[in-house]
């Protein structure tokens, strides 16, 4: 009988299995929650004034190159 066999292999990877799931809900549950207000916000606000500043500087680019 060697040390790998079939039942070695199964029980080395429901060990894996399991260890895997255990250290996935172990490292979720180390990691604060984040505040989710105010982001959606901020981020249309800072697009809304990025559109505003890009359509401002297109409409000023009229050059008057006739001199």
């Amino acid at each position: 009988m060697g040390i790998v066999n079939r039942r070695n292999a199964v029980v080395g990877w429901l060990t894996l299995k399991v260890g895997k799931r255990v250290v996935k809900q172990k490292a979720a549950g180390a990691v604060p929650k984040a505040k989710k207000t105010g982001g959606a916000a901020a981020g249309a606000l800072a697009a809304l004034g990025g559109a505003l500043l890009f359509w401002r500087r297109k409409r000023g680019d009229s050059s008057t190159d006739t001199e």
